[in-house]
């Protein structure tokens, strides 16, 4: 969808394209334990996965990586792709497309809240806190369901 404004120096026509904006998630699992959640501080209030918007001129990987260490004080290392997920009712605030990862801590004692984070914690499988933002209850039962495909020898 596009919309057309003047130009507001010489009131040539402009067109704007209403994109969805891209962000980014990083579905940290420790061993053991469980995935890394972080309580949001700003709107939505809930828990999420760290995550938030690439910034112009960054690569979806790098942005993952810095959202995780912003967020949760940790180090990650991306592992792979989880999906994408771009339903345009998936942020209350704009539509998005964000693009998930899975990651691995470097050293998960460095676990601690950052950034805009109010809290952050580990949960095992399938026990989430409540609420859950945006659609990262799919998120964390999309890849609790991948896990169970996986052989045990590979958890």
């Amino acid at each position: 969808m596009a919309l057309v404004k003047p130009c507001p120096q010489c009131g040539h026509p402009i067109v704007h394209y209403r994109n969805p904006t891209p962000t980014v998630d990083a579905l940290i699992h420790i061993p053991g334990r469980g995935v890394v959640l972080v309580e949001r501080q700003n709107a939505p209030h809930g828990w999420a996965l760290p995550g938030g918007f690439i910034d112009y001129g960054e690569s979806a990987e790098v942005a993952a990586v810095r959202e995780a260490k912003e967020e949760t004080g940790l180090t990650v290392e991306l592992t792979g792709l989880l999906g994408v997920y771009s339903d345009p009712t998936r942020d209350p605030r704009q539509h998005t497309l964000s693009i998930v990862y899975i990651a691995q801590a470097l050293d998960p004692d460095e676990l601690a809240a950052g950034d805009d984070a109010k809290g952050v914690d580990v949960f095992p499988l399938g026990r989430w806190p409540t609420p859950l933002c945006f659609d990262h209850e799919r998120i964390v039962n999309d890849y609790a369901t991948l896990l169970k495909r996986v052989t045990p020898h590979q958890r």
